[in-house]
Parts: C-alpha cells; sequence; structure tokens
C-alpha cells in the first residue's frame, strides 16, 4: 500500500512538472512571436535593415498591450494568400496555416475563405472597392460653368448691390445742387437709364460719360469702383481654379459607368479578394465588369502597376478604396471615384483556433477607441498634394462681406453729403429770399424730386403753364 502511494506520488509529480516544462515551452515560444507581412505603402515599408508603416505602428502598440515580443518577416513568396485547385494556399496565409509565422499583419481583406484557413481578428481598418483614374478624364464642360465661381446667393446679392447703386447714383445727381444747379432750365444728365449704363459700364472697367462733378456723386463713384475691382479680381481667381480643379469631377462616377462604356480600360489585381468579389457577385454589373476583364486580360499584377497605368491614362485601376485613396495622396493627377461598393475590414491572421485572438481583437478595439487606430491612418495617408488641398469653391456672400459692407457706407455717406449740399443752398437762397430755410427746403425738394417737368426746359414749362391759364 505504501509503495502504491509512492508511485502515485512520483507519477503526480511526474506529470506536474511534465506541465509546468510544457507551459515554459509554450510562454518561451509565444514571448517571441513571428510575424509575416508584406511590403507595401504605407503599411511596411524598408527603412535601412528595418520596416515602418502603418502596420509596424499598430504591431508595436498590440505588442506593448499584451505583452510579447516579435520578429518580422518579409513573406516569402511576396504574396497575401490565394488558395489553389488543390487546397493549398500560399503567401502569408499559407505560411500561417503551415505554422512558418505566428501572426500575419498587413492589409488583409477579412474574407470568409480565409476564416476557414485561419483566424481573423476584428478589422483594424474598414475600405471597400472603388475605382482608381486620371482626373483629366473629366465631364464635359457645362453651358454655364462661368457662373461656377461665386454662389447662387453671391450673384443675387451683387444685382441687389448694382441696383441699389445705379438708384442711389440718380437719387444724388438730382439732389445735389453742385451736379443740378438748375433744374427749372437745366437737363438733368443722370436719368435712371444713364445710372443704370454708368454703373454697368464702371462694373466692366470700361467706364461712361459724363462722369458726377458733384463730391456726393464721386464718393458714390469711388466706392463702386472698388468694389467692381475686388470682385473682378475674386471672379476671375475663382474662375482660373475652377477650370483647374474641374477635371476632378469624373465622367466615370461609379461602376455602372464603367461598365456601360468601352472607352477607358480597366482592370484590379490578380488573384485579389476583388477579383473574387466581382467574380462571386450575383449581381449583372459586377459580372459584366468581371467578364470584360478576363475577357480582355486587363488585370494587374501589382498595386503599384494599376498605379502607373491610371496614370498613364485611359485606363482605370479597380481596388481597395484605402491603397487609392493613398495613391491620390501621392500622386496629383489621379482621382478616386466616390462609390465605393463590397464594403470589408483588414484584420490580423493567426493560427486557427489561436487564443492570442481574441486578446488581438480586445486590443484593436481599445486603440480604435482611443483613437489611435486614426491618428495612424492620418500619419500615413498624409497627402502631398499641396494644390488638391486648396480646391476651389464658389465664392459665398460671407466671402465678400467686407466689400458689400464698405459699399453700403459709400453709397450712405453720398446721399449724406447730397443732402448736406442741398441743405446748404437752400440756407443761402432762403437768406437771399427772405424765406425760411424749410420753405426753400422743401420747394427744392418738391422741383427736384418731380419726374414730369424736371428734365424740360424753362421755356417749355411756361408754355404749359400758358396753356393751363388759357
Amino acid at each position: 500500500m505504501q509503495t502504491r502511494r509512492i508511485r502515485m506520488l512520483s507519477s503526480f509529480f511526474v506529470l506536474s512538472v511534465g506541465f509546468f516544462l510544457d507551459m515554459g515551452v509554450c510562454t518561451a515560444v509565444q514571448s517571441e512571436m513571428r510575424i509575416t507581412t508584406i511590403k507595401q505603402e504605407p503599411y511596411a515599408m524598408a527603412k535601412g535593415s528595418q520596416l515602418e508603416g502603418f502596420c509596424m505602428d499598430l504591431l508595436s502598440e498590440v505588442a506593448k498591450k499584451l505583452g510579447f515580443k516579435f520578429k518580422v518577416q518579409l513573406v516569402k513568396d511576396a504574396s497575401y494568400g490565394r488558395q489553389d485547385e488543390n487546397g493549398i494556399w500560399n503567401g502569408m496565409i499559407g505560411e500561417v496555416v503551415r505554422g512558418e509565422a505566428d501572426l500575419a499583419i498587413a492589409p488583409l481583406t477579412l474574407t470568409a475563405a480565409r476564416e476557414k484557413a485561419v483566424g481573423m481578428t476584428k478589422p483594424f481598418m474598414q475600405t471597400g472597392i472603388s475605382i482608381l483614374l486620371r482626373k483629366d478624364i473629366s465631364e464635359a464642360t457645362g453651358l454655364f460653368d462661368f457662373l461656377s465661381p461665386f454662389a447662387a446667393e453671391t450673384w443675387v446679392g451683387i444685382l441687389i448691390a448694382y441696383l441699389g447703386t445705379a438708384a442711389c447714383i440718380y437719387i444724388v445727381a438730382r439732389l445735389s445742387p453742385c451736379e443740378w444747379s438748375q433744374p427749372q432750365s437745366e437737363q438733368n444728365r443722370f436719368s435712371l437709364l444713364h445710372s443704370l449704363w454708368y454703373t454697368a459700364g464702371a462694373l466692366t472697367l470700361q467706364g461712361a460719360g459724363p462722369h458726377p462733378r458733384a463730391l456726393s456723386g464721386r464718393v458714390i463713384c469711388c466706392s463702386w469702383w472698388l468694389f467692381t475691382i475686388v470682385l473682378l479680381a475674386c471672379y476671375f481667381s475663382n474662375l482660373s481654379s475652377s477650370k483647374t480643379s474641374e477635371s476632378t469631377q469624373l465622367t466615370v462616377k461609379g461602376f455602372e459607368d464603367l461598365a456601360n462604356q468601352d472607352t477607358i480600360e480597366y482592370g484590379c489585381l490578380t488573384g485579389s479578394s476583388t477579383l473574387a468579389f466581382f467574380k462571386n457577385s450575383n449581381n449583372p454589373v459586377y459580372r459584366r465588369i468581371y467578364e470584360h476583364m478576363e475577357r480582355t486580360k486587363s488585370l494587374v499584377s501589382s498595386m503599384d502597376e494599376g498605379v502607373r497605368r491610371a496614370k498613364e491614362g485611359n485606363f482605370a485601376f479597380i481596388g481597395e478604396s484605402v491603397s487609392l485613396d493613398l495613391a491620390v495622396a501621392r500622386h496629383c493627377e489621379l482621382a478616386r471615384a466616390h462609390e465605393v461598393v463590397g464594403m470589408r475590414g483588414y484584420s490580423i491572421a493567426a493560427t486557427l483556433g489561436s487564443p492570442i485572438i481574441k486578446n488581438l481583437s480586445v486590443a484593436i478595439l481599445q486603440l480604435s477607441e482611443a483613437g489611435e487606430l486614426a491618428y495612424l491612418r492620418s500619419k500615413w495617408w498624409a497627402s502631398s498634394c499641396i494644390a488638391d488641398k486648396a480646391k476651389s469653391s464658389a465664392v459665398q456672400p460671407h466671402s465678400l462681406k467686407g466689400m458689400f459692407l464698405l459699399l453700403s457706407l459709400g453709397l450712405g455717406l453720398g446721399a449724406l453729403l447730397a443732402v448736406l449740399e442741398l441743405i446748404s443752398k437752400s440756407r443761402r437762397s432762403a437768406a437771399e429770399q427772405r424765406k425760411s430755410c424749410s420753405t426753400v427746403l422743401t420747394e427744392e425738394l418738391s422741383l427736384r424730386l418731380r419726374t414730369s417737368n424736371a428734365n424740360k426746359p424753362q421755356a417749355n414749362v411756361d408754355k404749359d403753364k400758358e396753356k393751363e391759364k388759357a
């Protein structure tokens, strides 16, 4: 009995030692993870003997949270992972399946086929499928594109300013005695039509005589001239910018436009999940796109080749939207279509059933909630196209509110000067005629603001009075 107990204790001791040794081995293996990745800007790029990029920064942050060390190696066949007819995986997925790597961190699209072969974490980046083209593949010029530099509200404000200035010149020219000294016998040079014509001439920088002689009229005209100079400068500047950037309005706005035309060639990456999306889709438009790519053999072997062909023109490259956004940020002559289909995510791959997948997913979610993933995205996708960052847009009324305010002050000052000039003359006339100033001012206003006889010579006025007496 005693011997049996000793044997049982010995067996338990051996099993315990073996268990702890096994745990030590596992811990040692897991303490330095073997990471496989692929060179692709900006996810993993060579910097001397090291690698840098979005995925390398993400790997460092995840390793800090989970407390493991890692050793990064590039995938041997420079492939992401594709299953052949015999069910054998190549690329990074194949290395993880065969145990040559513990993790694969790269822009690996989360698909059903890959999920069956390896374990995939929660996506660390959302993406989709879009189209990359040259900017000069643009829409035809619109009939009223010359109005595009200003917003509709700005054009309405300019029209109101034009009519208000013309009306102000007309009124001031009638009120100011320096402009119209003898309303009984002298014809007013600034009729309403001439005021409109004069204001339009100033708007085109041509001018239209006669010019105002009174200080009040000159103040109004100077304000209008300054307003028109700034207005025309803004118009031509924005018109030039809109002509430069109008090519960003692509003729091919989406996949239906792409499928319905035969002028622009298009293709995607060979063996990619993008190609599989079109191949397996039941959408007739997507099926036509796939059949066209297979028929014309327009597939490209790498992302760089697709970007290069798009830059050469007459080729639309179909790919992951985040990768296309990077190409647009690096190559200013390219633009991405707005339509994005087949939304999916990029994930980290691990051995199927590995317990680290759960911890990796939690770490990714924590980084996302803390804004770290958004920061890394802005860091590595920063655009180098300075001109594209300042795309022209229609000038809004608030952009010119200072000039509208200055014009309003000029019109108000001119009108005030005209009234003061008339009051000054009325005071002199009242002293000469021994009448009250208010009476003379009322008579002057009545005479100057009449539209029936104001522009007739005095002889015609006298004849009219004689006819009335007869």
